[in-house]
């Protein structure tokens, strides 16, 4: 007997509940409802206008995969339940069943595949820097013995981490809560910059209180795919939110979407990030892979 059997028929003897949530469109069918994370601060993927609602790059596709979830379980009227996920809390959630899915910023690499599974790649970026115009900083040798922002539960906290210790820059390195907090430190100044992926950083600063004031700098450290999250062991839900995608970007839809995003004014002040689709990106099109980062 597997041992998961086993672990089933424990639970059931002892009268415990048995938290089955591998098969996703049959808990979605059976409760007439699925559950979408946004992101509040990942511009142009999902961020907040107003008070509540999610807008989006990332939130168009999810829209898109709702779509076919819909007819996939012959559910027209399926409730569609929204909740903010952070960089820290997207992957437990999303393992415990909290929410279904989840397409914001979201890196895929080998060590969060052993948790949850990943769609066909969206998206291809890399850490650098935002910072001040007035700080002198133009590359990462720059940082040393300054302090450094980036974001809790990021890849990009890793890199810059690891890149600090290689080089013995001395930085001291401190974490916001999410994108909007990290920006926040170098703003005020309690940071000389901040280290995330380059096309996040081009979003907050389109949107930030004085767009001006602020750059993006230094070298692409890496080269880094995001995609969509579901659940680990779920091939059924996987394949649907592959076949939405893959259907995309074979129609000409997902790059008519990066446009609107990426190279379009954007809500809420009308700014245009300016950022044509990467070669990685383009090759991916054609491509359809989920082959994560190291």
């Amino acid at each position: 007997m597997k041992l998961s059997t086993l672990m089933t028929a424990a639970l059931l003897t002892t009268g415990l509940a048995v938290p089955v949530f591998a098969q996703t469109l049959k808990k979605i069918a059976d409760s007439n409802k699925i559950t979408v994370s946004y992101r509040e601060s990942s511009v142009p993927f999902s961020y907040l206008i107003g008070s509540s609602k999610a807008v989006g790059f990332s939130v168009e596709l999810s829209e898109a995969i709702i779509d076919d979830v819909r007819k996939a379980t012959k559910k027209p009227n399926l409730e569609v339940a929204y909740m903010p996920v952070t960089s820290q809390n997207r992957i437990p959630l999303l393992v415990n069943g909290t929410y279904d899915l989840e397409c914001g910023s979201t890196t895929n690499n080998s060590t969060r595949a052993k948790d949850v599974a990943f769609s066909t790649n969206i998206f291809y970026t890399g850490t650098r820097l935002l910072v001040k115009k007035t700080s002198g900083v133009k590359n990462y040798a720059d940082l040393a013995k300054k302090t450094v922002a980036s974001t809790t539960g990021t890849t990009n906290a890793q890199v810059i981490r690891k890149y600090n210790a290689d080089k013995n820059l001395d930085m001291q390195l401190i974490l916001g809560k999410d994108h909007d907090d990290s920006l926040l430190l170098v703003e005020s100044d309690r940071a000389v910059a901040f280290a995330m992926d380059d096309i996040l950083l081009f979003g907050l600063r389109a949107n930030s209180k004085n767009p001006a004031s602020l750059e993006v700098v230094g070298d692409s450290l890496q080269v880094e795919p995001y995609a969509c999250m579901v659940r680990k062991d779920d091939p059924e839900f996987k394949k649907l939110v592959d076949g939405t995608l893959n259907r995309l970007m074979k129609s000409g839809e997902f790059a008519r979407l990066y446009t609107k995003w990426f190279e379009s004014a954007i809500v809420p002040k009308g700014v245009n990030l300016g950022l044509p689709m990467s070669a990685e990106l383009k090759a991916n099109l054609k491509a359809l892979s989920d082959k994560p980062a190291l």
